[in-house]
């Protein structure tokens, strides 16, 4: 029965938010802890929940643990869209996608680790990894201006594979740099990388 109320909610918007409340948990979890302390429940127990809850809006842990990652996902292909919308050149195209990704994932370093170490080490993830490099090559080949199709196809899935491995260098702590200096190196990769 969605359409009864119960303390002014009715009972889909108390299912969203429990929903949401798994979620936050689960990212909290997998971008500290990593993959060893996300169990259902670890994260009920985190979320405040009991696992009749939690199997209200997931299957199963692998289910849980998708809908993180496709969460962030979703918020880093946000920033990167809004980042590039109204930038007038490639150049501050390039510095405000870039700006916009590393704020994401340096300033909530929980986000990083769910988006780009993750999917290295959990096998709920390993092949979502592979799923969502094709929606950021996209977003990247689209503002690439060199080049046929095919062509800035191929840049795009070189530069998102080369900027995904500086940033997990940097995120796993084996790139020491300033995070201005990370910021203007990644700039020029994706300034470089259309410039062929």
């Amino acid at each position: 029965m969605p359409g009864r109320t119960w303390a002014g909610t009715t009972l889909d918007d108390r299912k969203a938010l429990r929903r949401g409340q798994l979620v936050s948990a689960g990212l909290e979890l997998l971008g500290t802890e990593g993959s060893a302390g996300t169990s259902v429940r670890a994260v009920c127990r985190h979320a405040k929940l009991t696992e009749r809850y939690f199997y209200e809006s997931f299957a199963d842990r692998e289910e849980l643990v998708a809908a993180v990652y496709e969460h962030v996902g979703e918020q880093a292909r946000q920033a990167l869209v809004d980042a590039v919308r109204d930038a007038p050149n490639p150049t501050l195209r390039a510095e405000h996608a870039v700006r916009a990704f590393v704020e994401l994932i340096v300033d909530d370093p929980r986000k990083g680790r769910v988006l780009l170490l993750a999917p290295l080490t959990d096998p709920a993830l390993t092949r979502r990894g592979l799923h969502l490099l094709p929606v950021f090559a996209a977003l990247v080949g689209e503002q690439l201006s060199h080049g046929d199709e095919t062509e800035r196809q191929m840049v795009a899935v070189g530069l998102v594979g080369a900027l995904s491995n500086v940033f997990i260098a940097y995120l796993d702590g084996s790139l020491k740099v300033s995070r201005e200096r990370l910021v203007a190196h990644c700039v020029k990769l994706v300034l470089g990388a259309d410039d062929h």
